[in-house]
């Protein structure tokens, strides 16, 4: 893999890992109600890549579907997490997405598991577990829960990715298109004051979406697409766990999250075990999205 490939990889995974802290910031800080930011988000990606939408793809409302799934349906519950969770916690506790794909996999589409990708599952939970018990972690257990729903909600849809037939860069128009058509009804029926944040601080807000509505919907899954296009999977995905380690350090250093010895340890052994799953082959699901499932 060209060095110029592997720089870009790991800018990608930065863009992922600052996005955390910048929906933190704007569902937080800034008030915007999870829902309707999600939304937003979804509708600026799908401005851009709106042409994508034709030819209409086969069996087009699976595709609507696992976009849901894999887009704005994992990160607004993601987003409505951040709400109680600082991200550092957050993002440890979205490793749990890989184990989960693996479990659903097997349930679902009958994937065989060996010894070890067992122990790599078995790894993973508990790094998790462990990293929640630290004090952070059950102060905001509330938050916690939801980000641990978006990550079985974004297992679920990368369990059927294989299933169906568009490209990368198809998926996310899709994927923005379904998710801005459910999300915003949902969000003008359960959430309240949604303008207000936006009057009150319109460019934050505005900033806000732009980085992850565009720089990291469009510009850094365009880079992470075209990585798997010209290389094996088995080279790129491993790099996607550089994504939870960044997220904590970048945690610790722009929102002040406490890092203590549990997370670091839970995140450790969970990392060690999402290795393993990654760098084990599958044939039942394809592994773009085995550790970083959210379009």
């Amino acid at each position: 893999m060209p060095a110029r490939t592997i720089l870009l990889l790991i800018l990608v995974n930065l863009l992922w890992a600052l996005n955390v802290v910048v929906s933190k910031v704007a569902v937080d800080d800034l008030g915007m109600p999870p829902l309707f930011y999600a939304a937003l988000r979804a509708l600026l990606t799908l401005l851009v890549l709106f042409q994508l939408l034709r030819p209409l793809p086969r069996n087009w409302p699976l595709v609507a579907a696992v976009g849901l799934a894999i887009g704005g349906g994992s990160f607004a519950l993601f987003a409505i997490g951040l709400s109680y969770a600082d991200p550092s916690t957050a993002g440890i506790v979205s490793l749990s997405g890989a184990p989960m794909t693996v479990l659903l996999a097997i349930v679902l589409l009958g994937e065989d598991v060996g010894w070890r990708r067992g122990v790599g599952i078995a790894l993973a939970i508990g790094g998790v577990v462990i990293a929640i018990s630290s004090p952070s972690g059950l102060q905001s257990s509330a938050g916690l829960g939801w980000i641990g729903l978006s990550c079985l909600v974004g297992a679920l849809g990368a369990v059927y990715v294989k299933k169906i037939d568009v490209g990368g860069k198809p998926l996310q128009a899709w994927s923005a298109l379904a998710s801005f058509v459910v999300l915003l009804p949902f969000s003008l029926a359960t959430e309240r004051d949604l303008v207000a944040p936006l009057a009150a601080h319109p460019w934050q807000v505005l900033g806000c979406l732009i980085f992850a509505g565009l720089v990291v919907s469009v510009y850094a899954h365009v880079i992470y697409f075209n990585a798997l296009k010209d290389h094996d999977a088995n080279l790129v995905v491993p790099f996607t766990l550089l994504h939870p380690l960044m997220t904590v350090a970048l945690g610790a250093w722009l929102t002040g999250d406490p890092v203590g010895v549990p997370l670091l340890v839970g995140g450790a052994i969970a990392v060690a075990g999402v290795s393993i799953l990654v760098l084990r082959p599958s044939e039942t699901f394809t592994k773009r999205f085995l550790v970083r499932s959210r379009l």
